[in-house]
């Protein structure tokens, strides 16, 4: 399994001009949202507990994060069961605005990603490493991070690591 580091670094490849991580900070959050939104139906019972799709997807890449970085990992777990909370609601809604909601969110997301990448002049990570599709809520809420001047020997390794990537 690659690390922390070599996984920022690749994805940090495709994002070097600061309008497309801005662009990211609205985009990827609004994708994660409307795909957990989409995935929270159907529900079924296991065990007496009440499981859908997102459940399961939200535990795996959970499981990964934490495997990176125990400090991201629970950051990012408590982020998206955050979201995935927040994604219940909108589950229970009638079949049209449920679709509506998760399919319009995603849509826009995709929108700012797509703008994002018209400033960088690159296509998205995920197209060449699928991996790019879990790195790149990691990616930005670590940028975030950097953009408060926290984690500044984890900016240094991966600016390093990107550059030399090239």
């Amino acid at each position: 399994m690659k690390t922390l580091v070599t996984q920022l670094s690749n994805y940090a490849r495709y994002h070097r001009d600061k309008r497309n991580i801005y662009t990211h900070f609205i985009g990827i959050p609004l994708i994660v949202y409307a795909l957990l939104v989409l995935l929270s139906r159907p529900s079924f019972t296991v065990l007496a507990l009440s499981l859908t799709p997102a459940v399961l997807v939200v535990s795996i890449t959970c499981l990964y994060y934490l495997k990176l970085s125990l400090r991201l990992g629970l950051l990012m777990s408590a982020l998206l069961v955050l979201s995935l909370l927040g994604a219940a609601p909108v589950a229970m809604l009638s079949t049209w605005l449920w679709l509506s909601v998760g399919i319009g969110l995603f849509v826009v997301g995709w929108v700012f990603q797509f703008v994002g990448h018209y400033y960088e002049g690159k296509k998205p990570a995920f197209v060449d490493d699928l991996i790019g599709l879990v790195i790149g809520p990691l990616f930005v809420v670590v940028e975030a991070l950097f953009l408060m001047g926290l984690c500044k020997e984890l900016q240094a390794q991966i600016e390093h690591q990107a550059g030399a990537i090239k």
